[in-house]
């Protein structure tokens, strides 16, 4: 649609066969429309799809997303290949990843070549069984960059912040977490592809992903981190950290392979290859543009058919 200030707000999605929200190929292009008539158009529009494309400066703020928690491919909202985009103050109950985010599949989004980057995630609560809260990828070939989340709860949940592929500067805090099979999960061979048409050599790069500031509860594993052999996830550090397990936990609480990185103030005890170092691990003071963006509203009174 070529448009930019996309706005969602005070919705409620129940039951969608698929994902429910996913803005794609985001980016500060021409619109055809004026500011209002967008508004408009979008008004009408997301109470059928909520699939926007070639969209700059999204908002996604008061929603609550309810699918079943048996119910496969209904990620609640799935920002693919968007620059400058905030989720907030939203609710999802899923029975898949409740944010999964993204930018391409394999040979596609390498030749496309739009990453994601710019992300403000906070204030957010998630439930589900099956999945993660935050998934980076699994489709990320075109790459995400500069993701903040805050102020995130997660309830009954498989893992916090998940697998991804090309992915760097990533910043989670405050995060509140109770009833979780993982509060840390990363892994390199997350094996589907679209067709065999993708390229064996594409390595992905993992690095600069940043956790402080974490209170979990119930919990049966604190961490599956598995990076590539010959290319491990790198500049992990994780701060501030403490997890309760559940009245049967697995015996090896970290099991942490090809990957690199510091912890600090963790409990259990990460594994050696993540080892203790006094620091606090960074999130960025600076506010990106899309935070200072206001949620602006079009009111239109009349009769529509």
């Amino acid at each position: 649609m070529y448009s930019n200030q996309v706005q969602i707000s005070n919705l409620t999605l129940v039951n969608s066969p698929s994902w429910n929200v996913h803005p794609i190929y985001s980016r500060s292009i021409p619109s055809p429309f004026s500011y209002n008539q967008f508004c408009f158009f979008m008004h009408i529009f997301v109470s059928i799809v909520t699939r926007i494309r070639n969209c700059s400066d999204i908002i996604i703020q008061h929603l609550t997303i309810i699918a079943p928690i048996d119910s496969p491919n209904t990620d609640g909202i799935d920002p693919d290949s968007c620059t400058n985009t905030r989720i907030e103050d939203s609710f999802v109950v899923s029975g898949d990843d409740c944010i999964a985010v993204k930018s391409g599949w394999d040979e596609y989004g390498i030749k496309f070549n739009m990453p994601t980057k710019n992300l403000v995630i906070r204030r957010f609560t998630c439930i589900s069984p099956d999945s993660a809260t935050i998934a980076l990828g699994s489709e990320m070939s075109g790459g995400i960059e500069d993701v903040r989340a805050e102020s995130i709860t997660a309830i009954n949940t498989q893992s916090a912040v998940g697998r991804g592929a090309y992915v760097k500067d990533i910043y989670v805090r405050n995060m509140t977490i109770s009833t979780m099979k993982y509060v840390f999960w990363m892994i390199g061979s997350y094996g589907q592809h679209p067709d065999p048409g993708f390229d064996p050599k594409a390595i992905p790069i993992i690095k600069g992903i940043n956790y402080k500031d974490i209170v979990a509860d119930n919990v049966t594993y604190s961490a599956r981190l598995e990076g590539i052999k010959n290319d491990p996830f790198t500049d992990i550090c994780i701060s501030n950290v403490n997890i309760k397990l559940t009245e049967k936990p697995k015996e090896l609480q970290w099991n942490c392979t090809d990957v690199q990185g510091v912890t600090n103030r963790v409990t259990p005890v990460p594994c050696n290859l993540l080892p203790q170092k006094e620091i606090d691990c960074p999130f960025p003071e600076a506010r990106l543009p899309i935070e200072d963006v206001q949620l602006k509203t079009y009111s239109v009174t009349g009769y529509f058919s």
